[in-house]
């Protein structure tokens, strides 16, 4: 038996693991390390399994070319000149703006970097996008226009030395198993424990406060705390003065919000509003963070705005034990940002609509120029495909017709394109649909590297073979980009990428593998003799002074009524992972949670009749699914729930296809919705 460490594929906390192999080159299991600062000899339920998936007989093994309506096997060489050969007549006779790169949360940094490089370099298009527009995408907007950087501010280790963690929109001991193990640790040492959020999550049982709000009125409440904390004196003025910009317009927007005015909108009573400002503004090291329930919202880059300002505020920010943590939600997908994996941005944020960066870009690749306009989002260009807009997508390692909003709309939009490619390891829902399929190495069987959502940059390692004729992404758009008639990707090795990307990218300038052999290095890593920056902002933002930027209350877009009368959200569970391409593959997993549930609390169910576990139709304007009603007092009354991982109940059937204005993120969190028992 051997041993290959690697760091886990499933969510954002960057647990490494030891990969076990018996002597035919089979995985058998895996295995913690002792020794890594975020795993400590710990893993999820989903850690354990990580190996369960690779063997599965459904692996892509062969390319695959839509003949005569079915796909069929085809060899390599068919596959990528195909591809090439279209792409490129689509870009040449409707324009590059008419393709769509999206790229992918689980592939690594070294891919995400090529996926981008071949849409700029190669075919001419800032259309590069991935599925931080469906998580994070407020994140990285309202973060970079607060503190000048869209990422996690602290460190994991931060949350042991909080006096006070206020959770909002996160149900992070189901997300992000040992993260949510550090917030229950700490809370048992007498750390004091907020909760937001309608649902009754493990973490509010322990919490000193929860706070069900109503879903989508996070400003209001948000807003609401930090009058009380104005009105009360509470507020850092020293860290005010000397580290902030733009504090007046903060007061004149939440003079007016009254715990009285703030509990109306949130449901909430002015008294909790009050006692949870005064919890987090009288301790010494307050800590907020968040999740999706922040995020995927019509104005979530209005709520992650009111969460930065809580922070600064309070001055609770470039400290141990503080700051304002978003927990990402996919392996890489904080790599994928940092890759340019985004439509107006190359590495490390550089702004495409820049002319020094993108002649920088344009000497290092070997090009004459690269395009200056931004790029479509990966919502916008779902949205204009649906319209006849886009003529070519390649979809590297993503699955939209489970993972997008309004299932019925994504369907229509990739089936109006001329051409589709998907890059996948499963045949999954959206690569049924594709003209080209290829066949995908997992991240057991390749090399590169993972930044985790602590931006802590680490090693992915092979430790077995891929399946059939199987490829590792990174020598897929190589073998592509040369068949596109460009010279520029050739590598031996996955680190010559990082070589590539660390001569390029100021933040990851001081990363190599030899330096994140065992443990990683956190960026900002500006040279070789750096040790990494587990904590941002410590002297001075990123963009030199923190910015206040106050924002009123803006209602979701779309609230219960009379034809819908519950409120619809969605999310993930325990024991699966987005839409269920691996975790439904693995024995275990499955095992554990095998279909389709709604959750329905008991006065919901009292009303419509409804016995646990029967079928029920849940339906929206969107669409309508079937699945097995969970009567619980884990959602309050007027509130349904169901998780987005089942294809044969797909959430996203009913979701709504509203964007954020900035982000362009979908809201994923509250629509209209209405159950009905099956005859």
């Amino acid at each position: 038996m051997s041993k290959t460490l690697t760091t886990c594929p499933y969510c954002g906390t960057g647990c490494a693991l030891y990969l076990l192999t018996d002597d035919a080159g089979r995985l058998i299991g895996v295995e913690p390390s002792a020794t890594h600062p975020t795993s400590r000899g710990q893993l999820c339920v989903k850690g354990w399994n990580a190996h369960a998936f690779v063997h599965h007989p459904e692996r892509l093994t062969t390319p695959l070319i839509r003949k005569n309506g079915q796909l069929q096997p085809a060899s390599w060489e068919e596959a990528l000149d195909l591809m090439a050969r279209r792409l490129l007549e689509l870009a040449q006779t409707h324009g590059p703006e008419t393709l769509m790169f999206l790229s992918s949360a689980k592939a690594t940094n070294e891919e995400n970097y090529l996926l981008m490089k071949l849409a700029r370099a190669v075919f001419g298009s800032n259309n590069v996008d991935h599925c931080a527009r469906l998580c994070h995408a407020s994140t990285v907007v309202g973060l970079a226009e607060t503190f000048g950087s869209g990422a996690m501010t602290n460190s994991i280790a931060c949350f042991e030395q909080a006096d006070c963690i206020l959770v909002t929109g996160s149900n992070t001991t189901e997300q992000h198993p040992l993260i949510g193990a550090r917030i229950l640790q700490a809370k048992g040492r007498g750390t004091k424990l907020i909760v937001a959020d309608s649902r009754r999550i493990r973490l509010a049982r322990v919490a000193d406060l929860h706070l069900r709000q109503r879903n989508g009125s996070d400003v209001a409440l948000l807003n609401g705390m930090m009058h009380v904390i104005l009105r009360e004196g509470l507020e850092d003025r020293d860290f005010i003065a000397s580290r902030t910009e733009n504090f007046a317009a903060l007061q004149q927007e939440v003079a007016g919000w009254t715990p009285q005015r703030a509990a109306a909108i949130t449901g909430l009573e002015p008294a909790q509003i009050v006692e949870a400002a005064l919890l987090f503004a009288r301790a010494e090291k307050a800590m907020l963070v968040y999740s999706m329930g922040i995020t995927q919202h019509s104005h979530g880059v209005d709520n992650v705005r009111a969460v930065a300002n809580l922070a600064l505020l309070t001055g609770n920010l470039g400290r141990p034990g503080t700051g304002v943590n978003p927990l990402r939600g996919q392996n890489n997908v904080q790599g994928g940002c940092d890759m340019g994996a985004l439509p107006d941005v190359l590495t490390g944020y550089q702004k495409v609509a820049d002319h020094a960066v993108r002649e920088k870009f344009a000497a290092a690749w070997g090009v004459n120029n690269l395009p200056e306009t931004p790029g479509l989002m990966a919502t916008e260009a779902m949205n204009r495909a649906a319209a006849g807009g886009m003529k070519g997508f390649f979809i590297l390692g993503e699955n939209p017709l489970l993972s997008d909003p309004d299932q019925g709309h994504v369907r229509r939009a990739l089936e109006n394109l001329e051409f589709l490619v998907v890059q996948e390891i499963f045949l999954s829902e959206t690569a049924q649909l594709a003209d080209v399929v290829l066949p995908a190495a997992c991240y057991a069987e390749k090399a590169g590297t993972f930044t985790s959502t602590e931006r802590r940059v680490q090693r992915v390692r092979q430790a077995v073979a891929p399946p059939g004729e199987a490829r590792s992404d990174w020598e897929i758009l190589g073998e592509l980009a040369q068949r596109a008639g460009y010279d520029g990707m050739r590598y031996s090795d996955p680190s010559e990428i990082m070589a590539e990307i660390a001569a390029l990218t100021p933040s990851y300038a001081g990363i190599d593998y030899a330096r994140i052999d065992q443990l990683g290095l956190c960026w900002p890593c500006p040279d070789k003799g750096h040790p990494g920056t587990p904590i941002l902002h410590r002297e001075r933002f990123t963009r030199g002074l923190g910015r206040f930027s106050p924002t009123g209350y803006l209602p979701p877009a779309e609230l219960p009524d009379a034809d819908y009368p519950l409120l619809l959200t969605t999310g993930r569970t325990y024991f699966h992972w987005h839409t269920g391409t691996m975790t439904r593959r693995s024995h275990l997993l499955d095992r554990e949670e095998r279909t389709a549930f709604v959750e329905v609390s008991p006065e919901d169910a009292r009303q419509l009749g409804l016995l646990e576990g029967e079928e029920v139709q849940v339906a929206s304007r969107r669409g309508e699914i079937s699945a097995r009603a969970r009567i619980t007092e884990m959602v309050p009354t007027g509130t349904i729930f169901l998780p987005f991982h089942f294809a044969e109940g797909a959430a996203n059937a009913l979701t709504h296809n509203v964007l954020d204005p900035e982000a362009g993120i979908p809201e994923f969190k509250v629509c209209g919705a209405r159950i009905r028992k099956l005859p």
